[in-house]
């Protein structure tokens, strides 16, 4: 089984929970270091060590807290979104800017 550093398993603890157990939580706290994208060191139980960086799958986007508090869901975002693509003009929905007009 492989090993990460810096995350505790379920293995190693009774429960996800109990990593969490009298740290005051704060919201956004790796919001930056989330759309940087993270590295991380996996050991291998064979001694190996690989390193992978994950970051945002391509589509992805990343809210800011406080718009996040008006549209906690995906579903309240593209709602939202499509609202406002029906108050574009038609001639300027297809990526035209204005220069083309």
């Amino acid at each position: 089984m492989a090993r990460v550093i810096g995350h505790r398993t379920k293995s190693r603890e009774k429960g996800v929970m109990n990593n969490f157990a009298g740290k005051e939580a704060v919201r956004g706290r790796y919001y930056q270091a989330y759309r940087r994208g993270n590295t991380v060191k996996v050991y291998e139980e064979d001694g190996g060590v690989s390193v992978r960086h994950f970051t945002l799958e391509e589509g992805a986007v990343v809210l800011e807290p406080d718009v996040r508090e008006y549209f906690p869901t995906s579903e309240s975002v593209n709602q939202a979104l499509r609202g406002l693509i029906t108050l574009i003009p038609k001639t300027r929905r297809r990526g035209q800017s204005k220069a083309r007009r």
